[in-house]
């Protein structure tokens, strides 16, 4: 695969346009729609494009370090968010947005998703068999 063709992939990713690709790749706009056309058939570049998308997709999604961090964020009340305040006076009113700490009950229910996360709250029950019974097979195959 030439170096062009591997920026078309990575330009073809961006908005599915594969004349719009070829032309970002270095392609002429003359003969764009035709290259993108002959590219998207390879399938040397149909596995590129693959490839190029999982690995999109997979650094699009959280790990599990990445959700106890903000866990552990939301739960020391280290998160905020904005809210809208509303404010009247002399019959005119005016929303802004205020940042502030998140709830307790956001922060409780961070609490509790880390305590699942680490089966805190699980009972644990202890089973001990000290006469184990035997089965015997005394049945005729009459």
């Amino acid at each position: 695969m030439t170096p062009k063709q591997d920026k078309f992939c990575v330009e073809y990713l961006i908005d599915l346009n594969g004349t719009q690709a070829a032309i970002r790749a270095g392609y002429s706009p003359k003969t764009a729609d035709r290259i993108a056309n002959q590219n998207l058939r390879k399938l040397e570049i149909q596995n590129r494009i693959k490839e190029l998308r999982q690995k999109e997709f997979k650094s699009s999604i959280a790990t599990a370090e990445e959700v106890e961090a903000m866990l552990s964020a939301a739960m020391r009340g280290e998160l905020e968010e904005e809210v809208v305040v509303v404010e009247s006076s002399l019959g005119i009113s005016t929303a802004k947005k205020v940042r502030k700490q998140i709830s307790a009950k956001d922060r409780l229910k961070a609490a509790e998703l880390m305590g699942k996360r680490h089966q805190l709250f699980t009972d644990k029950l202890q089973v001990a068999m000290e006469d184990i019974p035997v089965i015997v097979d005394d049945i005729d195959d009459e």
